[in-house]
């Protein structure tokens, strides 16, 4: 498996780059900003990119699908609850910056349980957390977890967004993500790497 791990925007987001080794077949999750980098990356790893998957709506998040969509036709994937954060600078928070995001839609809508599969290895398992935004999500891969703005490294994702809760936050975490195995690797949307042994273990938020 290819994967990539890259900080893009003033924000820091962390974008992943993800590609079957045999087919090269690819995905970009969060490409948040600077769209140029992003692309040099697939086209040194000589990824045919599929999918733009979006952990949530937030502008830091989606804000290079446009360009990305652009060069390698890739279909955007975000959850049906966030769907109108793509088309809504207000929802997704880019209504106060100089180009607010307008769009492209989603050309798939995901749900709790849907499968996305990235040539011959790689498979993800789409979980449904809100709580950060309405159509939160996690993806779980065989030994790893992208978790978005859901889960940091100590931390949790902001809940003082319109459309946050932290109780709904902390009742996704608790229900959905703790009882997966502890030797899992968190990839968040900010931030370093963790384990989710570590976070069940030393995350004050979780205790």
């Amino acid at each position: 498996m290819i994967f990539k791990s890259i900080k893009v925007g003033r924000l820091a987001t962390n974008c992943y780059i993800l590609g079957c080794s045999e087919t090269l077949e690819g995905a970009v999750v969060d490409p948040g900003d600077e769209a140029d980098y992003i692309l040099t990356i697939i086209e040194e790893e000589n990824l045919k990119i599929k999918y733009i998957i979006n952990t949530h709506g937030h502008s830091d998040h989606i804000g290079a699908n446009k360009e990305v969509k652009k060069s390698t036709g890739a279909q955007i994937l975000i959850h049906g609850a966030d769907e109108k954060f793509l088309l809504e600078p207000k929802q997704n928070l880019s209504n106060y910056s100089q180009e607010p995001i307008i769009g492209p839609a989603a050309d798939q809508l995901l749900s709790e349980g849907y499968l996305i599969k990235i040539g011959n290895s790689i498979n993800l398992n789409v979980i449904h957390t809100p709580g950060h935004t309405p159509g939160s999500i996690c993806l779980l891969g065989e030994n790893f977890i992208l978790t978005g703005d859901t889960l940091f490294a100590g931390s949790i994702g902001r809940t003082d967004l319109p459309g946050g809760s932290y109780d709904l936050i902390i009742r996704s975490i608790k229900e959905k993500l703790l009882p997966l195995p502890n030797n899992l690797l968190v990839y968040p949307g900010h931030g370093p790497s963790s384990t989710l042994q570590k976070e069940k273990e030393t995350n004050s938020f979780l205790s």
